[in-house]
């Protein structure tokens, strides 16, 4: 009998074939047409860097090796319109039905739920699912009804929830449909240009894309590391983390997956009174909950990417002093953790949570530099990168969140040098300026006696910086800052009680309300891509559908991403790999005007067009001036998904 129905899958941040919901959707009696879109006009200042771009291009080789093993192939197209090109492989093939996958950051929300009312206008089908979250984001709220804005709250209501696990097997064949016309090739598609390819050529030897080279990474890490994972994930160098964010991220893992999998490991190291074992499991079910709560903060709080989701730093007075961005970026800070971390994430596109953790807070709290560039950075710069991850990690170490850092904490990377890296090791991998100094000085050079500098060939100022700035003057600036931003706050408002979360994307609007509403960011229709498929759903998550369909079109989300500037041009030119372990880099783009940073607007990055360099050429070039549960907690949140 001759299917009547010919549907399009739309694959995006979801490159895998087992448990992939939308493919399952329609891989039983429909003609089916798998369809990848390349479309990076739309992902306007967050279009991907060139390690990312490097990762897309081999998980799609393999994706598409996968589907015509099934019978069917990846039609790959380039486009000005994601939506004319949906438009153009309905119109060649007939099709009647058009499914994909969820998507939460900012820019997708818009997108999708354009795409998806005009297809439903002109009478297509269009389902969308949950192939990325083990919760959707309008699932979990509190008893009022409310957003959680913390994360503990928020996992125990996830965590105290009776939901069946769901899973999708893999299509055993498809039927494609026929009339798609000649396909473009994935290397038409520029993912990497001829001057990229050798710098790229070097992910390879630590790295395979690809949803079937992650279900290896996977297996691997349950049944060899997972149980170390509470010890050997404090180590800085090495393969110390699951190395698994980078499979997350493109979706070529299940989440599902990976979460019951690991639970079943917890429970059986409880039974067996493995307390190593059933710790290093919670740690990463942790983990994997902070990626969960990404998603639903831009969600929920669709302006985050640009504003700090507490009212109160609206009013911080950030220093947007490009020469301080600069040397923090070459790893020309003076201070050598900090600067360690800078050169491996320039070299390898990867660092670990620890140092991601050191260098951002670093970042903030010692340069004042706005929070926004250095989100946009690590966007342009990590093979891992993940627009939601770094959101919240950025808003974590900027004290921007209820729970986060306190925006008061200080944290030396000289202390978390000896703490993190004793004997020095890390810092002399990737900084050979350094390689000779003893231990007892390497994380603070500028103490050492004239006789130690010399025998190291260490000269301060000459072949190594001196610090870019005294701790203790950072520290009165950090507290001048703050005080300057309490008295604006103050005077902005009437009474002093708590400081409120709010949609403060429009800062000089005083917040109607004190608390965290779930729909901040309204939406529209009942099309919208973030309507549950649930048909026996309950009354009250209905209502809350159409509050959140009924308002997206006023949502500003789209425009805030339309007035951000041209993106950073990638900027790291990989001068070595890393056993193992080499990531990537993303575009980050930022307005290059900031009139008043203490108006709460978008911080504006500066002028980069400087950035295709390697640091060691620069560095040549030019010379630049100058634990307790709760703390443990923190510093698990801001470094959420490098797993």
């Amino acid at each position: 009998m001759e299917n009547k129905c010919k549907s399009i899958v739309w694959f995006r941040r979801d490159l895998r074939i087992e448990d992939n919901p939308a493919l399952a959707a329609v891989s039983r009696d429909e003609s089916v047409l798998p369809v990848f879109i390349w479309c990076p006009k739309e992902e306007g200042p967050y279009h991907p860097g060139r390690v990312s771009r490097w990762w897309l291009k081999h998980s799609l080789i393999h994706l598409q090796q996968s589907l015509r093993s099934l019978g069917a192939d990846l039609v790959v197209i380039k486009a000005e319109s994601t939506l004319s090109a949906l438009l153009d492989c309905i119109s060649v093939v007939g099709a009647t039905k058009v499914v994909y996958n969820h998507l939460y950051d900012p820019i997708s929300l818009v997108r999708d739920h354009n795409i998806k009312q005009k297809l439903v206008e002109l009478g297509i089908d269009v389902q969308s699912y949950n192939g990325e979250l083990l919760f959707e984001p309008w699932e979990v709220y509190d008893d009022d009804e409310q957003a959680f804005t913390t994360f503990n709250a928020y996992w125990e209501k996830c965590m105290n929830t009776q939901k069946e696990p769901a899973s999708h097997l893999p299509p055993w064949r498809l039927a494609l449909a026929e009339g798609a016309g000649k396909n473009t090739s994935i290397e038409a598609l520029d993912l990497e240009n001829e001057s990229e390819k050798p710098s790229n050529a070097l992910l390879g030897r630590g790295w395979s894309p690809g949803w079937s080279s992650a279900d290896k990474t996977f297996s691997e890490f349950v049944e060899h590391h997972l149980l170390n994972y509470s010890r050997d994930r404090l180590r800085v160098g090495g393969n110390s983390t699951s190395l698994l964010s980078p499979y997350l991220h493109f979706g070529e893992l299940s989440i599902r997956k990976v979460f019951q999998s690991v639970r079943m490991k917890q429970f059986v190291w409880r039974n067996e009174q493995n307390t190593q074992g059933e710790e290093s499991a919670a740690l990463f079910l942790r983990a994997i909950g902070l990626r969960e709560y990404s998603r639903y903060i831009c969600f929920n709080f669709p302006f985050t990417h640009e504003r700090s989701l507490l009212s109160s730093l609206q009013y911080f007075p950030w220093d947007t002093n490009q020469a301080h961005f600069k040397a923090w970026r070459q790893g020309r800070t003076g201070y050598p953790l900090v600067d360690a971390g800078m050169r491996e994430l320039w070299a390898t596109g990867w660092i670990h949570n620890r140092i991601r953790i050191i260098v951002s807070s670093f970042f903030v709290k010692f340069l004042i530099l706005p929070w926004q560039w250095g989100m946009k950075y690590f966007w342009d710069t990590l093979l891992d990168a993940d627009l939601e991850s770094d959101i919240l990690g950025w808003q974590y170490i900027s004290g921007s969140l209820p729970d986060g850092h306190e925006l008061e904490r200080m944290d030396s990377p000289q202390v978390q040098g000896f703490k993190f890296d004793p004997e020095g090791e890390y810092v002399r991998q990737w900084l050979p300026e350094l390689a000779r100094m003893p231990a007892e000085w390497i994380h603070h050079p500028w103490d050492a006696p004239p006789s130690v500098l010399r025998s190291a060939g260490v000269d301060l100022g000459s072949n190594y910086p001196r610090p870019i700035i005294d701790v203790e003057l950072a520290r009165d600036r950090l507290t001048e800052a703050i005080a300057v931003m309490r008295g604006k706050e103050a005077a902005a408002t009437s009474n002093g009680t708590d400081e409120v979360v709010f949609d403060n994307s429009e800062p000089h609007e005083k917040p109607a309300v004190a608390k965290a509403a779930k729909n901040p960011c309204p939406a529209s229709s009942s099309h919208d891509q973030r309507v549950p498929s649930m048909r026996n759903s309950k009354s009250a998550i209905q209502n809350r559908k159409r509050v959140l369909e009924d308002n997206l079109n006023s949502c500003n989300v789209g425009t805030q991403a339309a007035k951000m500037d041209d993106d950073l041009c990638s900027t790291a030119e990989s001068s070595s790999s890393k056993k193992a372990m080499t990531n990537s880099r993303v575009s980050f783009s930022v307005p290059r005007n900031c009139s008043s940073m203490s108006t709460g607007a978008p911080c504006p990055v500066p002028d980069s067009s400087d950035h295709n360099y390697s640091w060691q050429e620069e560095v040549g070039r030019e010379e630049m001036s100058s634990k307790n549960g709760k703390q443990m907690l923190h510093e698990e949140k801001s470094s959420s998904l490098n797993l």
